[in-house]
């Protein structure tokens, strides 16, 4: 199926995101008909904004929904202190971005400590928390890093090399994924998580009720740290020290992101290093990405977006670490 391209949308208000989404069988539709599609049982229907009903997508019998007003309790229930941002668009996709007041200097800017949580009613875009699935978190395969947030171009950072536990091993790591060993380590993710397909939704089984979701959630998040620094900010440090020449801007053009967002991203430099008068830099140009790839109408969803965002995160990391 061709996927719509949509533009995220922008709220400072659970209310946008938290309309009514129930699954309706087809079953129930078509009484007198035999399914044949098992990939094919249930319509996911929202409502968004009171208006008109919205089918998000056809699901398996299997697929269960992550109501957002689930998150919201969650969330509301462990912390007082917080601003919202959130990310979303009209095919039922969301990316909430929860800003704490805590404070951390990255070069000469004040960033804010902040938490975010992916959803979709589409199914194009996995439950995750700081880019990891709640499967991965439960099974300790995956612990979820940190992220920052940039008010400047209201951008959510990701902590990409928070997985690391020091930055040699980073840097060692990025060494091998330039020479292509990490290709071939890929190969092997890749077939462990194609052997996991089955238990990767988790979040999305049948067996996953509600009260469930909010407990695991809440232990979750209860456990993380949203004060210590961390490996990705020491990368950001770097980004702010390293120099964006003219020699570098052939560096925009090899970055995996599509040529039209890539004019963007330079627009959004040039118009950065105006208001912040400051001189152009790998910090500045990771940012420019960033707010391109979230904020422009593509076909990409946005899982795919924070793929493309953590590849460019490596790969100028390699540019200026290496």
């Amino acid at each position: 199926m061709t996927y719509l391209s949509a533009q995220p949308q922008f709220t400072t208000s659970w209310d946008e995101i938290c309309y009514p989404v129930n699954s309706v069988w087809l079953a129930d539709l078509l009484p007198d008909y035999e399914i044949m599609a098992t990939d094919k049982q249930q319509l996911i229907v929202g409502q968004p904004f009171r208006g008109t009903k919205t089918i998000f997508g056809i699901q398996s019998a299997d697929y269960a929904i992550i109501p957002n007003i689930l998150i919201r309790e969650v969330v509301d229930k462990l912390f007082s202190d917080y601003n919202l941002e959130i990310k979303y668009t009209s095919t039922g996709e969301f990316s909430i971005n929860i800003i704490f007041p805590e404070q951390l200097a990255i070069g000469g800017e004040q960033l804010q400590r902040s938490m975010i949580l992916t959803n979709s009613y589409n199914g194009k875009t996995p439950f995750s928390v700081q880019g990891k699935t709640l499967t991965a978190m439960l099974d300790g395969s995956g612990l979820p890093g940190t992220s920052m947030y940039r008010a400047v171009c209201q951008n959510g950072l990701m902590g990409w090399a928070d997985s690391f536990s020091e930055l040699p091993k980073y840097r060692s790591w990025l060494e091998e994924r330039r020479q292509g060993k990490e290709k071939k380590q890929g190969t092997n993710s890749s077939a462990i998580a194609k052997k996991d397909a089955a238990s990767r939704k988790i979040h999305q089984s049948r067996r996953q009720t509600p009260e469930l979701f909010q407990e695991q959630l809440y232990e979750l998040l209860a456990g993380q740290d949203y004060k210590s620094p961390t490996l990705t900010t020491t990368v950001y440090e770097h980004f702010q020290q390293k120099s964006f020449g003219r020699a570098d801007e052939k560096l925009l053009k090899t970055l995996p992101i599509p040529v039209q967002l890539a004019k963007q991203a330079y627009e959004r430099l040039k118009l950065e290093q105006r208001l912040l008068d400051q001189d152009s830099s790998y910090w500045l140009m990771y940012n420019a990405v960033n707010h391109a790839l979230f904020n422009a109408r593509s076909s990409l969803t946005l899982n795919d977006r924070y793929k493309l965002d953590e590849k460019v995160f490596h790969q100028l990391a390699a540019s200026s670490l290496i």
